[in-house]
């Protein structure tokens, strides 16, 4: 019947995240996009006879979850490879690596994820120290913050490094008497290693060089490949997405999802950047231009280009305005300035959207000075670059962001003062005045600069509710932290209408409102009468894309 629904949510606490009608009761849905929103009564009317009916039984009904920071293809394989998250000590580590390969006896290299910093009672792994528990069998480890791997003497003589070799700017193999010590900082020195592994580092490939498998994957590898997506898509709807921005990208992966879309098996939205490495021409932005011509759809789209602009605080490779505590460091830029803004200019006259990895408060400025060059060079358009991560800024670029039109893109749970990474021990990584610009969401938004909310996943586990508890409840150390927790509707929106926005679907996704795309998700409580502490408990009753059920506990 013309004008009826297929599919009706009733009985729920309806944020709509639409500030001209915040709440309702019931939504219905029709044809893959959003009906009507009102109370049960009138969507119940609205319901075709065979339409399906949802009881929320009062728990909040949104628009469905987008995460708008994640690694598909390295998050699908994390969930099947050795996870080393909760493996604190040297113990411990043994223990669960002669456990997995022993139950894995096939496995060409064992290749553990979420490895804790200071793994071995608190030091670093050596190749020696891997060695002692593995010394036989290639095995390498990745830090939680994929920004560095240690590997053992076989995995390195296999890929060649054990001796050294050449790295791209930004990238390190630590080195002690002519051979390498075990630990690679950064892609480009530890990307051979990852190709040892199951699934030949195509997973990686999007954030290791942006390039294409080389031999070209086969049509077995092909397959193993898109189920392997299918099963982290899967499990990315389990926690109530609908949506994901894939953070490293190429041509492969939007093929590997595009079969999945035409199979009827994609469960998320994806869209794919271009990833443009400080070792590339410019020219390769061409590249961009075309993924964005050949993948235009609601479901699989381009149109963005990554870069790093530096690494990590833990390794001191994030880059900083003075030297670490203790040290002469300021970290690793990753492009110099001159190249960086020539590839924003370049970027940005081509109307593609920028993405740039900021960890540290120099690295912001830096992709700030690019952003503006862009603005100088090519003149002021609604450009939405995004600045990702933040984890510090000096107060002189607070302002910044918003004036360049820029976007802040930050991950509460990568903060030390959520559940899932330890605290910053003073004097350590960060100057005591710099701690209340460290992680600093509140100040951020207080500028009136956009803020986006997102998992890094596989970086944390893609669990939104946690996420959004880091940032709702964050943990209050006291001096020299200065934490200004935010409001759930700040957060809450800065996951759905938020990020609708920075893809520029405004008006199309990211609210409960009529005519805009089916994607919703049903919780199994009201959000809003859950305390701060106890919200990451909730869970994903139903999640919705597109208007098909692609999650149902």
């Amino acid at each position: 019947m013309a004008g009826k629904a297929d599919l009706v949510i009733v009985n729920g606490k309806v944020l709509t995240m639409d500030p001209r009608h915040p709440r309702a009761e019931a939504v219905a849905l029709a044809g893959g996009v959003i009906l009507a929103v009102g109370s049960t009564a009138q969507m119940r009317d609205l319901a075709a006879p065979d339409a399906r009916v949802i009881d929320a039984a009062g728990g909040t009904v949104m628009p469905g979850l987008i995460d708008s920071h994640v690694h598909l293809f390295q998050g699908s394989a994390a969930l099947e490879f050795m996870a080393m998250e909760g493996v604190e000590t040297a113990e411990d580590a043994a223990r669960t690596i002669r456990a997995y390969a022993d139950a894995n006896p096939n496995e060409p290299m064992i290749l553990g994820t979420g490895t804790a910093y200071g793994l071995m009672d608190g030091c670093n792994p050596t190749r020696h120290d891997l060695d002692a528990i593995l010394p036989d069998r290639p095995m390498a480890l990745l830090s939680p913050d994929i920004h560095t791997l240690w590997a053992n003497t076989m995995a390195l003589e296999a890929a060649n490094l054990l001796h050294g070799a050449p790295v791209p700017e930004g990238s390190v193999i630590v080195m002690e008497g002519g051979t390498a010590t075990g630990e690679l900082q950064e892609t480009g020195a530890f990307g051979p290693v990852l190709t040892l592994s199951r699934t030949g580092g195509r997973d990686m490939l999007g954030y290791v060089t942006g390039a294409e498998p080389e031999p070209p994957a086969t049509e077995a590898e092909r397959a193993a490949d898109r189920a392997l997506i299918a099963r982290g898509l899967a499990h990315a709807a389990s926690h109530g997405i609908t949506t994901m921005h894939n953070m490293d990208g190429n041509f492969y992966q939007l093929e590997l999802l595009s079969d999945l879309d035409a199979a009827g098996d994609l469960k998320c939205r994806m869209q794919v950047p271009f990833h443009l490495k400080n070792y590339d021409p410019l020219d390769r932005l061409e590249e961009a231009a075309e993924m964005r011509r050949l993948y235009t759809g609601d479901r699989v789209w381009s149109g963005r280009v990554k870069m790093f602009m530096d690494g990590v605080l833990d390794t001191h490779t994030a880059l900083m305005t003075r030297p670490y505590p203790g040290t002469n460091t300021i970290g690793e830029p990753v492009f110099e300035p001159d190249h960086f803004n020539a590839a924003c200019v370049r970027a940005d006259a081509m109307e593609l959207q920028l993405s740039v990895h900021s960890i540290g408060d120099l690295a912001t400025r830096r992709t700030l000075d690019g952003y503006a060059a862009a603005r100088e060079a090519n003149g002021t358009r609604d450009s939405r670059h995004r600045i990702e991560h933040i984890e510090v800024i000096h107060p002189d670029d607070l302002p910044r962001i918003r004036r360049l039109g820029a976007v802040a893109s930050l991950q509460p749970r990568h903060s030390p003062l959520g559940d899932y990474f330890p605290l910053l021990p003073q004097g350590t990584l960060l100057h005591d005045d710099q701690y209340p610009y460290a992680y600093a969401w509140q100040r951020i938004r207080d500028t009136g600069a956009p803020v986006i909310f997102s998992t890094d996943w596989p970086v944390i586990p893609v669990d939104a509710m946690r996420n959004i508890q880091c940032a709702i409840a964050p943990l209050q150390p006291g001096a020299p932290w200065d934490v200004r927790p935010q409001t759930l509707t700040d957060t809450l929106a800065s996951y759905t209408s938020g990020n609708a926005w920075v893809e520029f679907n405004e008006g199309r996704k990211g609210q409960l409102v009529a005519g805009q795309m089916g994607d919703v998700v049903i919780m199994d409580r009201d959000l809003e009468a859950c305390a701060p502490d106890a919200i990451h408990a909730a869970r994903a009753m139903v999640t919705i894309c597109g208007g098909s059920i692609t999650h149902a506990a």
